[in-house]
């Protein structure tokens, strides 16, 4: 005890202040403790859960209220609870607790430690970008001009309202002379655009879009999405039907596309690792993972939870991804740099 004492405070009884002697000190006061392995079971429990819920979140049913999807869509935020459990198991001074949180801090950074580290090069010969507005926008002009600021070759906007559309073309008409609104959504590009024409996701009105870009480095075909919105409800669960099927139909349409070169902008209600929109993920590749720094979260833009704003590839090499700074929209808006 007298040992503990002095390595913990000092030869004179004042505590040390330095961390290493902190820690001696936690380190002799546990080791005669015999508890150490028998408490926090239940955290340890809890860990192990965690892990579990990572590495099989594929297996969770999507039958009742489409808890799979919901879980895959905020999969990332599981790794939160690693440091509240460390906390915890600290505190009870657990080394069952202590080693078992290994596990998911393992899992997280096998899913998501690639993401953390910064992936953008340099180079690359068009730069895209893609903005949901908000149709209850109150400045259409300075998020129109924000947004062109990125210095983006061509720009894809989601959730036009009417009565505003005049206002973004205003805003955007010297800088990107051609351009298509087709229903809700629009494209404006430096470029000519030909082959333009609404792209049906099954909703019974436009808030899709195809066209091909002539860009310097040779045609590529753009597609402008909005997939419709999903619901967390108490008596539902996670209402993400429609969308499911609309995200069917539009990988349907990009798999019969006869340009090799493909690129998809738009808000898709949902994540890369969200299952079902495989039929558009499976044949595309995501900008923000291939070449983002970061994990690029764009929604909601007061505090960003999920990266639900895409721009996926497909015939071409991402360099970098990254996302604007905020507008007057509820969407951060994005962009990437592709080469050919």
């Amino acid at each position: 005890m007298r040992q503990a004492y002095m390595t913990e405070t000092g030869n004179d009884g004042v505590e040390d202040p330095r961390p290493e002697s902190r820690v001696r000190a936690l380190l002799e006061r546990w080791r005669g403790d015999r508890g150490i392995w028998r408490r926090g079971i239940v955290l340890a429990l809890c860990a192990v859960a965690v892990a579990l819920l990572m590495i099989f979140h594929a297996q969770i049913p999507n039958r009742v209220g489409n808890l799979g999807s919901l879980a895959e869509t905020f999969l990332p935020w599981l790794g939160a609870l690693i440091p509240v459990l460390l906390v915890f198991a600290l505190l009870r001074r657990s080394a069952t607790a202590l080693i078992a949180l290994l596990v998911p801090t393992v899992v997280w950074l096998n899913l998501f430690g690639g993401l953390v580290t910064g992936k953008s090069g340099d180079g690359g010969g068009l730069t895209v970008a893609t903005h949901n507005v908000n149709a209850d926008n109150p400045d259409p002009e300075g998020t129109a001009s924000q947004v062109a600021a990125s210095g983006a070759d061509v720009i894809a906007l989601e959730e036009l309202k009417a009565d505003a559309v005049p206002a973004y073309e205003q805003a955007l008409e010297s800088t990107y002379p051609h351009h298509s609104v087709q229903g809700t959504v629009g494209l404006w590009s430096k470029y000519p655009l030909r082959n333009v024409h609404p792209v049906d996701i099954r909703l019974g009105w436009t808030r899709a879009m195809r066209a091909t870009v002539a860009a310097p480095d040779g045609d590529i075909a753009v597609y402008v999405a909005h997939l419709p919105s999903v619901r967390v409800k108490m008596n539902a669960g996670f209402t993400a039907n429609q969308r499911d099927h609309s995200a069917d139909a539009l990988g349907e349409a990009i798999a019969r596309d006869h340009v090799g070169r493909v690129v998809l902008l738009g808000d898709l209600n949902g994540t890369m690792n969200d299952r079902s929109l495989n039929a558009v993920t499976s044949q595309m590749r995501s900008t923000q993972g291939a070449a983002g720094d970061g994990f690029g979260f764009s929604w909601p833009a007061s505090f960003p939870m999920a990266r639900i704003d895409q721009i996926m590839v497909k015939g071409v090499e991402p360099v970098s991804s990254w996302t604007l700074p905020r507008t007057d929209s509820d969407h951060l808006p994005i962009a990437a740099r592709l080469a050919f």
